[in-house]
Formats: C-alpha cells, structure tokens, sequence
C-alpha cells in the first residue's frame, strides 16, 4: 500500500448513509469484476481493470494476478449518489470488502462478515447456486447479515435468471424476490425492468456508464406485471404499509417509494433476499446494484446495540450503542504486513472513535497498545486521517501483536466482543529451508503468515524437528510458500500434503486428581473432580464450573480450564489435537497456602492426560464434500473413482445438455492431487470444488 491525500470527506455524510458490504460468491461468479466496475462508476477508477489480464484494482497480490482470484479480502471506501424517486439525490458512504471465492480462503470470507452490516451475494446465471455459493450463504447466517443478490453473467450462453432465483429458494431456503426482469433483444441481454419503477432500463456506451430508461415493452409488459405482482405480495407479508395499500386499492396503488421502503424493512429483516440481475463484464447492471446497496442494506444504526461481556467475568454481559459519544470499541477482522507502514490492523469501528496516538486496550489479554496512525482504505492506496469515527472500517498502524478476532477498547470502560469462528486446518505438510540462510528466516517469516491468515497452524514434527504447516487445502499452502518468497525472500521446499487428524473421546468418565508438590518452602497443592464427555460434533471444548458452597473459586477454576486446554493439545494416538469434549468440574478441594492457580492448571492438565486412557479415545479425519462438473459421458467414470476412494454419491443431476452434476463426499486422505487426476480421467473435461464437510471417525 501506499499513503496518499484524499479530498473526500465524511463530515457531511450522516452515519444512517454508510453501508458497509461485502461481495460474496463461488469462485468465478465475476465478485472481483463488479467491485472493479463499482470502483469505476463511483470515481476510485479511471479505467476499468480485468481478471483475466491481472490489473484489477482489489487482486494486487501476484499470486492473485498470477492465478486470476481473489485470495485475500480487499477494502475499499467509496461514495454513491442515490437518486430518490422525488428527483432528489442523497450521498452515500460505501466500504466495500471484496472477498474470496475459493474453499481454501474461506476464513477471508470468514472474518469479513463478521464485522459487515449487508452484503451482495453474486450468482452465475448459467449455474444458479453453486458449493461455495452455498459455503458463504451460511456464513452470512451465523452473523445475522442482511443480503441482496445479483444474477451475473446474464449475456453467457445458457444463462437463466428463473432458474438462478429457483436455487437460491430450494438450495439456500432464502426467500429470493425478483426486483428487475432480464430484457432480452435478438436474443442478446440488452438491459432489466426495473419492476418498482416499471420502466425498462438499458446500458448504453462502451462503459455502460449511458444509463437510457424507456416504458416496458408490449413484448413483455404481461410478465413484467405479474412479476411486479409477485413482489408486491412477497413484501406485504412482511409489511403493513404495502398490505394496506395493496388490499385496499390493488397492486397499481403501490408507490415506488412505498416499494422500496418496505423492500428495506424486508431485507434488514431478513426476511426478503431482493434479487438483481446484469452481466458486469458488459457492464451492465451495475449502477442499480450500487442503488440497491444505498436502498435496502443496513447502516451501522440499523444493525443496533453491539453486545459483548465483561473480560474477567464471561457471563456478565456488556452493550454498546453505535453513537461517538459512547465509549471507544472496535474489532480487529484482519492484520497485513505493508513494507512501508508496518502492521496493518483492520478494524471495525463499533463505537466512540479512536484517534492516532490513542492508548487502547486489548480487553482480553489485559494489554495495552498504542495507534500509531489511523488510515483510511482505498483500494490499493491509504489516507491518513486525525480519527476514526463510529461505523467505519479503517486500518490502525502500530498495534503489534494484535490478532485476527481480538477487540480494542476503552482501557476505562473495557468490554470483551464476539470474536469469530476460525476454520480447522484439514491438510498439512512440512517445509523445509532450501538454504541456510533461509533456515534463518523462514520461522519468523512463517509466523507473521500466521498471523495474517489465523487459518494456518504451524506446529512442529516430535519425530523429525520438522516445521508443519497446516491449512484448508493444497492451493492454501501453495499460495503460501509462494509469498514466503514474494513477501520474504525466503526459499523453501515443501513436503507431501497429509491430512490433518483430529482425537476424541468416545465414552464418559469421572476423574478424581490431586497434584501435591513440596520440596521445602511453600509447595503445590490442588485436587479437582472431573467429568469428562464426549461433546456434540464440532462444539470444539467447552468447560462447566458446576462446584456448590464456594469450593473453588473463579481464578482457580478458570486455571483447571487453562490446564485442560493445554492437555488438549496433543492426544494420546498420534499427538493431534482433541476436539469436541465437554468438561465439567464437580468438585474440588484447596490448601490453606498452597493452592494457587499453578497447581489447578497442573491438576487440571493431569486430569486430562487421565481422561485420554479411560475415556477410549478415537481418531478423527476430515471428509470433504464434492461438487463434480463432468460432461455425460464420464458420470459412470467419476462415480466409481469416488467408490474407490471410500467416497459415497449423494446425487447426480443434469445442469443442461453438455453437463452433470455428480455431489459427493470423501475422507480427504483419498483426495489428494483428485482435481488433477480428474482432469486426466476426463480428458480435460472435467472440474470439481472441494469443501471441508465434517471430521468423521477413520
């Protein structure tokens, strides 16, 4: 990055005019070709860039260019001009976050909705939902973010937007409501029916920047008003304004501005996803898309209070109103290393503002760290700016050792936020210096590609001393040693991918430990009651403290818990890490003097190591969901490949007269080098979409 002056100012903009939103999708929907047609209608660009030739604004990283995808989420600020039905127009603050599309950088998807209020899910119109369509559709779920979708690719052969808008209801049960119809001329897409407004809306000149609006044509005048019909009744059910309006006086007594009003309560409802439609490598379509980004997404007032709790007592349970007079917090979604300005810490401002060389607190670790300067994004250049206001998404230099999911704060009034769900590594490999020089090197330079994705795990081989590196997949960690050297300079080998095993246990058991030290002078002494569950899949650890009468109190038992984890670390097959245990600490005993927090931690990790013999303990290992696009002829080839492999199918449908779909799943030591070979079995034909689905005993 580098640091620039920029003119525009938000002073004007009222914080109700900020949106800040995410473009997400399978890999290859065009998500980076309509953020590059965003920036250029809203002035960031002077020309338009392409994927295919590498001169996006957003994918600057040569492995991006290289490849031509997103690997890592880009932000942006930007200003939209919204033109009201009343012929007034309203300035609008857009940050934009253009996310990734392939499994292996899922945790870039990840960790951008946690800390954005809308977003724009993309869809190619030839395929509908697609598995990582359906990947970023639940992440967007988990963190309650409001959605419009847009149906790309409407010029490509095949292209369906019924279709498309069919399989976001059955495949993503989302309640996907047509706002515009396709309009087709000589069977080429020429434009959309704005079906609020009634009116058809062409894109002329080479840039699409020529908007033409006309009256609906006879041709389709029919099924654009049983569309906007359809609309009307989707909405009424949601919204007493259009229902009244509706129930007295028929369809036509439905305002464009009442339309919209309740398409925005729909949406931030989530009860309505408003689907658009264009095909921006023509660009087309994409003013509305910024129009209905302005319309119906959520400000920061509108997503409301922000909770979180207290970081000494978890279950005392904190707010924040997004107003600048409540104190300062913020999030941290991101760190980048920049040659020139350090760490980079992206942060969500949630309340209160922060200003350079302000002392913030990192609730959590009880730390206090210093902003250096706070800057504003721009693609690939930075602002600096005096603070950084309620609302906003900024990137605050100078807070080394902050990570992904940590919360900064008022050092006076500390509060503890949601941090977010970090992916398991399901594939790992060693790598190895190539020079001596590089055996320097490559330990630190690792560790900062750590903290930059919190998906990677480093660890060391017990047997070898070898480095491994853990990750989502083998394009994962390709890209990474690559920028090891790029980033670093550091050249360096890398093993054979294995997969990343998992431990649990399978039965239920009770451990009574005591842990007694003395050897002269004050000793140790801590005995704990346990009773160790196998958790429900996924729930990862959790911990109870159900002692009765003041038996122990909160710092020790939090201590057992820090012992426990710890324990966690290595299981007692082959050294992975256990996962989806449920501990509860049911009684427990102190000394006078020599207990102390040191002595839980010691009991509480021995209790473990305990639990590992009698509660038969099992290995885990990750299956993968397939998603297999082969012509016809090869159905019979992928399927019994897949039953090779200890694979099941789980269905096999047609796309269209060249392709089928073959869905499957598959533990992921089977699965090496598969996309590959595919390709070989048909003959260059074939590609398939690998996914992490679940751990499964193996």
């Amino acid at each position: 990055m580098t640091s620039t002056t920029h003119t525009q100012s938000t002073a004007t903009i009222p914080l109700e005019r900020f949106r800040n939103v995410g473009i997400m999708a399978h890999v290859d929907a065009g998500k980076t070709t309509l953020s590059e047609r965003v920036l250029y209608y809203t002035g960031v660009l002077r020309r338009i860039g392409s994927v295919d030739e590498g001169t996006t604004a957003l994918d600057d990283m040569p492995q991006e260019q290289a490849k031509g995808i997103t690997i890592s989420a880009a932000a942006t600020t930007t200003y939209w001009a919204l033109s009201r039905p009343d012929g007034a127009r309203e300035r609008f603050r857009v940050n934009l976050v253009d996310t990734p599309g392939h499994v292996d950088f899922t945790i870039e998807v990840e960790r951008s909705l946690r800390v954005l209020d809308g977003a724009v899910a993309v869809f190619d119109a030839a395929h509908g939902v697609e598995p990582q369509s359906e990947t970023v559709w639940r992440q967007a779920d988990r963190y309650g973010v409001p959605r419009i979708a847009m149906v790309n690719k409407m010029d490509k052969a095949g292209a369906d937007f019924d279709k498309s808008v069919r399989s976001m209801v059955e495949r993503l049960g989302a309640n996907a409501v047509p706002v515009q119809r396709p309009f087709f001329e000589a069977s080429a897409f020429a434009g959309v029916v704005d079906l609020c407004a009634m009116r058809l809306v062409r894109f002329r000149a080479s840039d699409g920047s020529e908007l033409v609006f006309e009256p609906v044509p006879e041709s389709v005048s029919d099924e654009c008003a049983l569309a906007r019909e359809a609309l009307i009744e989707a909405v009424a059910e949601h919204d007493d304004e259009v229902l009244n309006s509706w129930a007295t006086n028929g369809p036509s007594s439905v305002t464009e501005a009442a339309l919209h009003r309740a398409i925005r309560r729909a949406t931030i409802a989530r009860v309505v996803v408003p689907v658009l439609c264009g095909a921006a490598a023509k660009n087309m379509g994409v003013q509305p898309v910024l129009d209905a980004i302005a319309r119906y997404l959520p400000s920061p007032l509108d997503r409301g209070t922000i909770h979180g709790t207290s970081h000494i007592h978890e279950d005392v349970h904190l707010q924040r109103e997004p107003r600048e007079d409540q104190p300062f917090s913020a999030l941290a979604f991101k760190v980048v290393h920049d040659p020139f300005l350090g760490a980079l810490v992206f942060a969500r401002v949630y309340s209160g503002t922060v200003r350079r060389n302000d002392a913030v607190l990192e609730p959590r670790k009880q730390r206090r760290v210093r902003v250096g300067r706070v800057l504003r994004i721009h693609a690939r250049t930075t602002e600096e700016i005096e603070r950084a206001h309620v609302g906003e998404i900024v990137a605050l230099a100078g807070l080394e050792g902050v990570r992904t999911g940590d919360t900064l704060c008022d050092a006076r009034e500390p509060i503890a936020l949601e941090s977010l769900v970090i992916p398991a590594p399901v594939v790992q490999c060693t790598v190895e210096p190539v020079t001596s020089a590089d055996r320097d090197k490559l330990g630190p330079a690792l560790a900062r590609l750590a903290l930059e994705d919190p998906s990677l795990e480093l660890s060391t081989d017990q047997e070898s001393g070898s480095t491994l590196l853990g990750g989502l997949g083998e394009l994962q960690l390709e890209v990474t040693l690559s920028r090891l050297e790029t980033n670093y300079g550091v050249k360096a080998r890398q093993g054979r991918p294995s997969v990343a095993y998992r431990e649990t246990l399978t039965r239920e058991c009770t451990i009574h430990e005591r842990f007694k030290r003395q050897n002269g002078g004050p000793g140790l002494f801590a005995e704990v009651v346990l009773v160790v569950r196998p958790g429900a899949r996924d729930t990862g650890f959790v911990f109870r403290d159900e002692t009765r009468g003041g038996v122990i109190s909160r710092e020790l038992a939090n201590a057992v818990k820090k012992g426990v984890e710890g324990a966690l670390t290595r299981g007692p097959l082959g050294g992975h890490p256990v996962v989806d245990i449920d501990v509860t600490i049911v009684d427990a005993a102190t000394h006078p003097t020599d207990s102390t927090a040191l002595a839980f931690e010691f009991a509480g990790a021995e209790a473990m190591k305990r639990a590992f013999t009698e509660g038969a303990p099992t290995r885990l290992e990750p299956w993968m969901a397939l998603d297999v696009v082969v012509p016809e002829a090869f159905v019979g080839t992928v399927v019994g490949d897949l039953s090779a492999r200890r694979g099941r199918v789980r269905e096999v449908s047609v796309r269209d007269a060249q392709t089928t779909v073959v869905l499957g799943e598959a533990p992921m030591a089977a699965l090496f080098g598969y996309v590959t070979d595919l390709r070989g079995r048909t003959h260059g034909r074939g590609h398939a979409m690998l996914a992490f689905a679940r751990y499964e005993r193996g």
